[in-house]
């Protein structure tokens, strides 16, 4: 009881200990909000109850969330401790164009973010390439957007004002099949549908089909063939489908033709 006078009688001990109540009760309610409305959606049931657009709605709704908790809580502790928060805004608006100019690539980020979902730009799961890199989003927050990279594994974080520098990867992969001039067209495309029955068995292949002749090049003719497939897993399936390519090359005779240099004598 004494330590309780104590406090109620000096005013600083006071703010503090209502300061402190308040951020107390700020993330017991922003704890309660995340057990009832996120932590349903998180892990392995994601995946049984929204597809991937929705578990982007679902991590930037809570990026929001936890955002406004923090501002709430820090003009309560200001009121608490006597300032005119009404003034304090009107004062902060002032510097505000100055401020806007220092952290303006901030903002651009935060913009960015929310629009991502309204302009449909990627989900998370979706397959992106950034610059060289190619990856599958895992992330997506106000700020920034995470994704793993395929080749490597390694984890890229890219600001979300860049996102006009981001392509959404399709589940079309194109193949140039190289065969020597001397096989005609016809035996080609005979080998073509080989290779096409093949390729379809490879685990992943969703459909497979020969789009005709994509190059004449210096020492062969170059055959094009369509494979639909995951992006996320397509490097493993392409190699898969590249082996059953040579096997069909091989079940047909065909040989595939080396690069040839013309060497003139004068």
């Amino acid at each position: 009881m004494k330590i309780i006078n104590q406090i109620l009688q000096n005013k600083l001990l006071l703010h503090i200990f209502y300061s402190v109540a308040a951020i107390l009760v700020s993330v017991c309610l922003y704890r309660l909000i995340y057990i009832i409305f996120f932590k349903r959606f998180e892990g392995d049931k994601i995946n049984n109850i929204a597809k991937n657009k929705a578990k982007t709605y679902i991590r930037l709704l809570k990026n929001i969330v936890r955002y406004t908790f923090v501002i709430v809580t820090v003009i309560v502790i200001l009121r608490i401790f006597g300032v005119n928060v009404t003034s304090l805004v009107a004062g902060i608006g002032i510097a505000g164009a100055i401020i806007g100019l220092a952290i303006q690539d901030w903002l651009k980020d935060i913009i960015r973010g929310s629009s991502i979902l309204s302009d449909n730009y990627f989900s998370v799961g979706d397959v992106v390439m950034y610059k060289e890199y190619e990856g599958k989003v895992i992330s997506l927050g106000l700020k920034t957007t995470k994704i793993e990279e395929l080749k490597t594994g390694n984890i890229i974080s890219i600001a979300n004002r860049n996102i006009d520098e981001i392509q959404v990867v399709s589940e079309n992969v194109y193949l140039r099949i190289p065969m020597p001039y001397e096989v005609t067209v016809e035996d080609a495309e005979e080998a073509m549908n080989v290779i096409i029955s093949k390729a379809k068995t490879v685990k992943g292949v969703k459909d497979c089909s020969y789009k005709g002749v994509a190059e004449l090049a210096d020492s062969s003719i170059k055959y094009m063939l369509l494979v639909k497939c995951n992006p996320a897993k397509k490097l493993q399936i392409i190699r898969n489908v590249n082996r059953e390519i040579l096997l069909g090359l091989k079940e047909c005779n065909i040989q595939v033709p080396y690069n040839q240099i013309d060497v003139h004598n004068k």
